[in-house]
């Protein structure tokens, strides 16, 4: 029994895997088609990571022939920052100018077309996370001139420091300004300034202008000096608006090296320049200002203009009066302090959807010492009368709108301003090629259109393209504007006409008519 049981289960054991192959023979045959395919993929595989590596080989290749251009790069990054720092913008201008004046002579001074090239360049360059430097390089000249041209109405300043690169001179690029700003002191918003001050176009000018933004501090002031100033601006409660307050000081002639007992003094400026309240459009500045040694006549770049302004009268007049001495033939003889004047300001613009508007008042008072102010020259001469040693007060009125028809790229303005009889502008800086409408003793009248030129898009936040076409209407009401020394004789009155006969054919109205051609980059 025991060995039947295991013949059988011989024959079962060698009976088994012919089952076994019986029971799975298509599988194998799928089997092998996967291991062939997986072969395949291996070998395509293979193939592409071959490839790669030659790509690799090749990348490796370009970036080591690049390695000396990329340190060639770090080297000069360097340059490439300090080029980065400097922030340029600039602006260029022709004017055309139309110009005719009637004196209390009854004769006429006429300009028919007197054309000027203005051109400026601004930088900016920052030199630590809280120091920069700002600074603007300015050429202005008339077509035809590399000097000041003539001027029969004896009232324009030739060029002095007070405003250099602001009357038309040659065509050399001159330092208009350059100062050096220290900011976040003590990490508290104050700053300090020293340089060049930017002392001109200020507001309420830049709106017929057609500048976007604030150009300067003055306000019925336009005069280049070099000073300092220190500043602190803060924010109104609530949604109010910012403000800003500067205390400034500036030297306004240089007196030099020179023996004990010399008549001059350096004239200095102190003053403060106060944004009161600033919000969008809408803006109140303040600024009240001591120029103590006040000059008679300041140092003028002409040499020759220099030396005919210092000739007394007994160089070219006849008689020999003794206080004819305070007068000079072609100015004021020799240079002197001739006192102090106070002078202060205030303005308010804003803009309601297309009307800019400003209203600016203003005040001077004059504090002359033993020479005089305001001097009734030909009472000298005659004997009559001394210097006026006595302080008189000035006053200056001002107002503006421009509506701006922003669809067809068009302003219109018009503005008004007044100055009585002992008003002083203080505005030798001007921009109204002439004379100073802000300094007239009298009636300004100014109507003008800018139009905004369709040239194309901006290249930059900078540039605007635009033509400004006005007319000016000055009707005086006394002698002497933007002058300290002579008394403003009252050109209604016949007895002061007479004396101005013996002084200068003064100007009585003048209509001046101007078209420009802007560029702003």
């Amino acid at each position: 029994m025991i060995k039947q049981f295991s013949m059988l289960a011989l024959a079962g054991l060698l009976a088994l895997p012919a089952l076994v192959s019986a029971g799975v023979g298509p599988q194998s045959s799928d089997l092998d088609r996967k291991i062939q395919d997986l072969s395949a993929q291996l070998d395509q595989l293979k193939a592409q990571m071959a490839a790669q590596a030659e790509g690799n080989a090749a990348t490796a290749a370009k970036v080591g022939a690049l390695d000396g251009t990329v340190t060639s790069f770090s080297d000069r990054a360097e340059d490439w920052d300090l080029a980065a720092r400097f922030k340029l913008n600039g602006d260029f201008r022709s004017r055309m100018d139309f110009y005719n004046a009637e004196t209390i002579n009854n004769n006429e001074l006429d300009n028919d077309t007197a054309f000027t090239n203005r051109f400026r360049l601004n930088m900016r360059v920052g030199v630590t996370e809280n120091v920069e430097f700002k600074g603007r390089l300015a050429m202005y000249k008339a077509w035809g001139m590399e000097s000041a041209w003539n001027d029969d109405s004896n009232t324009a300043f030739p060029q002095f420091d007070g405003n250099s690169t602001r009357t038309p001179s040659d065509n050399a690029l001159r330092v208009d300004r350059a100062f050096v700003n220290f900011n976040n002191i003590g990490g508290a918003p104050i700053w300090f300034s020293i340089g060049r001050r930017p002392t001109t176009d200020g507001n309420p000018s830049n709106i017929r202008m057609n500048l976007d933004e604030r150009s300067g501090t003055p306000l019925t002031m336009d005069y280049a000096f070099d000073g300092i100033s220190m500043g602190y601006a803060y924010k109104w409660a609530g949604d109010i608006g910012n403000g800003r307050v500067r205390v400034c000081y500036g030297r306004g002639f240089e007196d030099g090296l020179q023996y004990d007992g010399e008549p001059m003094d350096d004239t200095d400026f102190v003053g403060v320049s106060w944004d009161i309240l600033q919000k969008d459009d809408r803006f109140l500045y303040a600024q009240s200002f001591l120029a103590a040694n006040v000059f008679n006549y300041p140092n003028f770049q002409d040499p020759i203009i220099n030396q005919l302004a210092a000739l007394s009268p007994n160089d070219g007049r006849p008689g020999n009066q003794p206080a004819q001495e305070e007068l000079g033939m072609f100015g004021y003889g020799p240079r002197e302090n001739v006192g102090n004047i106070q002078h202060s300001g205030l303005t308010y613009m804003d803009k309601i959807a297309g009307l800019n508007y400003f209203a600016t008042g203003g005040w001077s008072r004059t504090d002359p010492n033993e020479k005089g102010m305001f001097n009734d020259f030909v009472g000298m001469m005659m004997g009559t009368t001394g210097p006026n040693q006595d302080s008189e007060n000035g006053y200056h009125a001002h107002v503006g709108l421009r509506y701006d028809i922003d669809p067809i790229g068009l302003k219109l303005g018009t503005e008004w301003n007044y100055g009585s009889e002992y008003w002083i502008g203080f505005t030798p800086g001007h921009d109204d090629l002439y004379q100073s409408k802000i300094a007239t003793r009298g009636n300004v009248y100014e109507v003008y259109g800018i139009y905004d030129l369709p040239m194309g898009e901006a290249i930059s936040k900078y540039a605007k393209t635009f033509m400004r076409l006005g007319y000016q209407r000055y009707e005086y009401d006394y002698a002497g504007s933007n002058d300290w020394n002579m008394a403003p004789y009252d050109l209604d009155d016949a007895t002061d006409r007479m004396k101005l006969g013996f002084l200068q054919d003064t100007i009585e109205s003048a209509d001046q008519v101007y078209l420009t051609l802007e560029a702003t980059f």
